[in-house]
């Protein structure tokens, strides 16, 4: 008698939204197994690696990381083209720092424009991520919504005490938008409730479960992305069923062991190779969890998760 490999069985489908218009757009989601187990259901949409582009100068990144950049740190628009042509990015992540009322207090309608303008120069998905107090963040994202109307761009964020306002305006400009919990199935299922009631389709929402960099307390998004994952394919829980995105960037890039000198810290090694490792085994460490789609920096970093995506998935 031939061994039969155990294999799940499932009940749930992992929502598919759509990034971008007819030009650029990308289906993500659609999962109808777990993470990577294409041998036990189809997943006919292969998670997608989002590059940063910021508004402004960022400040504090180590040498060896800004030399892929820094000759277009003052335009967003040609950082997003180079992260496109000579890096191959499948979406681009806009980080509006400057709205942010300590770091200039852009306004919402110069917000707007940059997010326009671009989108209209790359011909991939757009992801927006604002910073700073959440009223800020709602009345930018309000903007950035009508001036991108009909775009698909995804739209972050929103969380459990401000969301009527970004929600609405997805719904009425036809946008995406990002729920945010801080790595709380329930409070990410309540979420999607509102939104719900609220008559925001589930297929424009895409949530996100915050994260942190490897050896800094990933192994709490893991455990969150891993149970909403659970709920929505084995339990068919419809609120748990919207993709995953993590913005993942930013928590591995502020870590000492990504910036700390080799002369401080000779026993850890090269220090663009320590960086890029720790990018990339964090990136992973969440795609294998359940994340749909991971935000990204360091170009070498990228190139290695695209190449284990592609060898798991085929």
């Amino acid at each position: 008698m031939s061994f039969q490999i155990p294999k799940n069985q499932y009940s749930g489908t992992i929502s598919t939204v759509t990034l971008g218009d007819n030009k650029s757009g990308i289906p993500v989601g659609g999962d109808k197994a777990l993470p990577f187990y294409n041998f036990e259901g189809e997943i006919p949409n292969k998670p997608i690696i989002a590059m940063e582009v910021y508004d402004s100068k960022p400040e504090k990144w180590p040498e060896y990381l800004e030399k892929y950049f820094k000759d277009v740190f003052d335009d967003p628009v040609k950082w997003a083209k180079k992260c496109v042509n000579d890096y191959g990015a499948e979406a681009i992540c806009l980080q509006l720092k400057s709205i942010n009322p300590d770091s200039g207090d852009m306004s919402p309608d110069k917000a707007a424009e940059i997010v326009k303008k671009v989108r209209e120069a790359v011909d991939k998905p757009i992801i927006v991520y604002g910073d700073g107090p959440m009223e800020k963040i709602s009345d930018v994202m309000k903007k950035v919504s009508e001036v991108n109307q009909d775009s698909n761009i995804l739209i972050g964020w929103i969380e459990e005490d401000h969301y009527k306002t970004v929600a609405a305006a997805c719904m009425g400009y036809n946008n995406n938008v990002i729920s945010v919990n801080s790595m709380d199935v329930n409070i990410a299922k309540q979420l999607n409730i509102l939104l719900t009631q609220l008559g925001l389709p589930p297929e424009r929402i895409v949530m996100d479960p915050s994260t942190a960099s490897i050896g800094y307390g990933i192994e709490y998004c893991y455990s969150s992305m891993e149970r909403l994952k659970i709920a929505a394919l084995l339990q068919d829980d419809k609120m748990t069923q919207m993709p995953l995105i993590v913005n993942l960037a930013p928590q591995v890039w502020k870590v000492k062991e990504a910036k700390e000198s080799e002369e401080d810290y000779p026993e850890w090694g090269n220090l663009e190779q320590r960086g890029i490792n720790w990018e990339s085994i964090s990136a992973m460490s969440t795609l294998i969890s359940g994340t749909n789609i991971v935000v990204m920096r360091h170009p070498k970093a990228i190139e290695l998760i695209n190449k284990m995506i592609n060898k798991l998935l085929g």
